[in-house]
């Protein structure tokens, strides 16, 4: 694109159309109005761009993950320098890697800044298994060392070439949460998502800034003791509330299980709820929810289920299952839900509380709202883009990041709907 339109705002106007999703009661439900939406580019000239977020440090920058293994700062609506570049280790497309693998997104600890000058990204090594490490950031704030690197965890992914997961996000907790694939392979052929000795295929919770000793209870403060992963020298701890601490043949990291590929998933930074975009097979695709007062542990059905539906079965057992609260055809609306975010700016005061979900392939929208214990949706036809994630800047205000052409895209309101 050329320079001169790079401040072009293109707004489109959107109408709201059927909605292909089906609610947890496996009805489709719409509100008595919906707000009608558009899209605002704010920045191109990106290389693949499939995950966007903010350093919660008060600068308002904006930081865009390339898969090929760069990290680039978005600074006053402007594509500037770029923040990491570890392409040399990373696997991805762009060096006879798979289409899922690359560098897939990077969290910023709460408190970044002076203090705690390093974050942590979820990338495919060369060998193909999967890393959570943490770097620096040098004494430019802009510019973090590659040389710095420390490992984290690594995910044994030696088979397959798909369903890497990739998310991290710190939870209202200050863990760290880790979105992890089933391995890869059609059907889950090794089983891993169900298999509570695997990693893989699951939404994991560690403590890896090894200060999260004391939680909030009402007056009160309680100390919660931690435990150490089996290494010598641990870079993370597990938190001893996980759901599965001390049950024999379960992974202590682990804090949900039966997800097929949570591509994408986020907390609501109000109520602290969790939304999970997990990619289905070849029938359903589907969003999972997990509220914040949950104490984990939720088996999402994969593979046993895919949707609401038994998978490669008639009959299946789904007792002590969580449906997801909406599933949509693969076939009718696209090919990979792209989790995304509930709306907490300011600047869109109709958006208010709706959670912002779409689809890589038909570039379709939807918004999805739990009114009076009903969960609600609706679909916003805009133009096509290649959502590869959505994201959050610092004031709430939400993106969606264009895998294709390399753009960035503000969501915002044309009317606000009642």
């Amino acid at each position: 694109m050329k320079p001169g339109y790079l401040r072009i705002i293109l707004i489109f106007l959107i109408l709201s159309v059927g909605f292909p999703f089906e609610n947890q009661d496996g009805q489709a439900g719409s509100q008595t109005s919906w707000p009608i939406i558009g899209t605002t580019f704010i920045v191109g000239g990106l290389e693949n761009p499939v995950h966007i977020t903010n350093a919660g440090d008060g600068s308002g920058r904006i930081f865009v993950v390339e898969q090929r293994g760069r990290i680039r700062i978005i600074d006053n609506n402007s594509l500037q320098s770029t923040f990491l570049d570890i392409s040399d280790r990373v696997r991805s497309p762009f060096n006879k890697g798979g289409t899922e693998e690359g560098l897939l997104s990077v969290a910023f600890p709460p408190g970044f800044g002076n203090d705690k000058p390093y974050f942590y990204v979820y990338y495919t090594l060369q060998n193909g298994n999967n890393r959570v490490s943490r770097f620096t950031v040098s004494g430019n704030p802009n510019l973090a060392d590659p040389a710095s690197e420390r490992t984290i965890l690594d995910l044994a992914h030696p088979t397959f070439v798909n369903h890497n997961g990739g998310q991290l996000a710190f939870g209202p907790d200050g863990y760290l949460y880790i979105g992890t694939g089933d391995g890869g392979g059609g059907g889950d052929p090794n089983n891993h998502a169900q298999n509570p000795d695997s990693l893989l295929g699951k939404m994991l919770r560690i403590d890896v800034e090894l200060t999260n000793t004391l939680q909030s209870s009402g007056n009160f403060l309680i100390y919660l003791p931690l435990i150490l992963n089996n290494s010598s020298s641990p870079p993370y701890r597990i938190p001893s509330d996980n759901p599965f601490v001390g049950v024999a043949g379960y992974r202590s990291e682990i804090w949900a299980l039966g997800l097929r590929n949570p591509w994408r998933f986020s907390f609501d930074r109000l109520t602290g709820d969790l939304y999970i975009g997990d990619v289905g097979q070849n029938t359903w695709e589907e969003v999972d929810f997990q509220p914040a007062t949950s104490s984990g542990g939720e088996n999402y059905g994969w593979k046993i289920m895919e949707g609401r539906e038994c998978y490669n079965s008639s009959t299946c057992d789904s007792s002590g299952l969580t449906m997801p609260v909406v599933t949509y055809e693969t076939q009718v609306s696209g090919c990979a839900v792209s989790g995304g975010y509930v709306y907490r700016g300011s600047s869109y005061p109709g958006l208010q509380g709706i959670y912002f979900v779409g689809d890589y392939c038909s570039g379709k929208i939807w918004g999805l709202q739990k009114i009076e214990n009903t969960w609600q949706n609706q679909e916003f036809e805009i133009p096509a883009h290649r959502i590869s994630s959505f994201g959050e800047d610092e004031e709430g205000e939400l993106y969606l990041v264009d895998y294709s052409s390399g753009a960035i895209y503000q969501i915002i309101a044309i009317t606000s709907g009642s």
